[in-house]
């Protein structure tokens, strides 16, 4: 197991290694972390993807990228396993320390494991039932869980899987998204107590941070009844764990197409309506972005617009989510050598500056 987790002088001296662009790294929690991390959602659960979704994450790092995204349910707990031996690697051979790298990951979804050869349900029954891990009822219609013995159980398996002793970011994942059968204020309650959990073990050094990686709840309008107030939740963070509490940040979905967030005035700070990007400034939550490409979907010639003399759409969509006012970083899955060539031209240029920003959007909006 690796020690160790993310330190202001491990991230700030990776943001200064040779070619790196100063602009291309933002500053969380005195923090420095890049403006485009990887993310590794997809894929089959074999090992020839293991080890291109490993060679990926290498060949970012080096690129200059210190953020990694993973969940214990992605690739059926493969992908944690491929970012665990990627950084292993990468320590190994003295290419990186851990304090210069920042480790995401998420639990709450029921999850099997791809290396043991076991149907799903008799694997959820002989590994999290019979021991009592999970009860009756304890899962979800969306096949959720957020228990506090559940995901006691995922932490300490994603801590081995990553092969880290600390996860400097541990994600609830898709909560509002994955239990639509419970009433809204038995959710709130929960909560509160998967926060209060979260924070013992930040005490206990097993996380440093954590946050909610969601869907649709903070980009929906107030009169859903999938909506969560930022606000509220981390008024709930403060509750157990007081002004030094956890709560950090957030990942949600946000591109040209998906931009609510951005767009859409959904929440509330001093009784004014602003938008989930404002408010998450305002209150000091740093925000990730998840499919930035809509899986290629926003690839296709002519879907996104020119701009910036920017010739491969799926540089000019990560050019657009990085530089938005309140994004830290897009999480880009990336596993061909040709896509992650490709994407990791982006670390060679800058963002765009707020002005252009600015003026890009009104150009989309005209």
């Amino acid at each position: 197991m690796i020690a160790g987790s993310a330190t202001p002088e491990g991230t700030k001296k990776f943001s200064t290694r040779p070619g790196a662009i100063p602009q291309n790294y933002k500053t969380i929690q005195n923090l420095t972390l890049s403006n485009v991390g990887i993310g590794t959602y997809l894929g089959n659960p074999d090992s020839q993807t293991d080890a291109l979704v490993e060679e990926a994450i290498k060949k970012s790092v080096l690129s200059g990228i210190n953020v990694i995204d993973t969940a214990i349910n992605y690739r059926a707990q493969k992908a944690e396993r491929s970012v665990g031996k990627a950084i292993a690697s990468l320590i190994s051979q003295g290419k990186i320390d851990r304090d210069q790298i920042f480790v995401s990951t998420k639990n709450g979804y029921v999850t099997n494991d791809a290396d043991i050869k076991e149907e799903f349900w008799a694997y959820i029954q002989r590994e999290y039932a019979k021991p009592g891990t999970i009860k009756a009822n304890d899962i979800s219609s969306g096949y959720h869980c957020m228990t506090i013995p559940y995901l006691h159980d995922q932490l300490n398996r994603s801590l081995k899987n990553l092969g880290l002793e600390c996860i400097d970011l541990m994600y609830l994942h898709n909560a509002v998204e994955g239990q639509p059968d419970i009433p809204r204020q038995q959710f709130l309650q929960n909560l509160q107590d998967v926060f209060a959990f979260y924070e013992k073990m930040r005490t206990d050094g097993k996380i440093r941070y954590y946050g909610m990686a969601t869907w649709e709840c903070y980009r929906v309008s107030k009169d859903s009844p999938q909506y969560l107030s930022l606000y509220d939740t981390v008024e709930l963070a403060k509750k157990v764990g007081g002004e030094n509490h956890g709560f950090r940040f957030i990942q949600l979905p946000y591109n040209l197409y998906y931009d609510q967030a951005f767009m859409l005035k959904s929440q509330q700070i001093s009784g004014t309506d602003v938008s989930l990007l404002n408010a998450a400034t305002s209150l000091g939550i740093g925000v990730f972005t998840s499919v930035p490409l809509m899986q290629g979907r926003l690839l296709a010639p002519g879907t996104i617009p020119e701009f910036a003399n920017i010739a491969q759409p799926s540089l000019r969509c990560l050019q657009f989510i990085r530089s938005t006012p309140g994004v830290l970083a897009p999480l880009v899955g990336q596993k061909t050598q040709s896509h992650v060539d490709q994407n990791l031209q982006i670390m060679k240029i800058p963002p765009l500056s707020e002005s252009e920003f600015t003026d890009l959007i009104k150009k989309f909006t005209n």
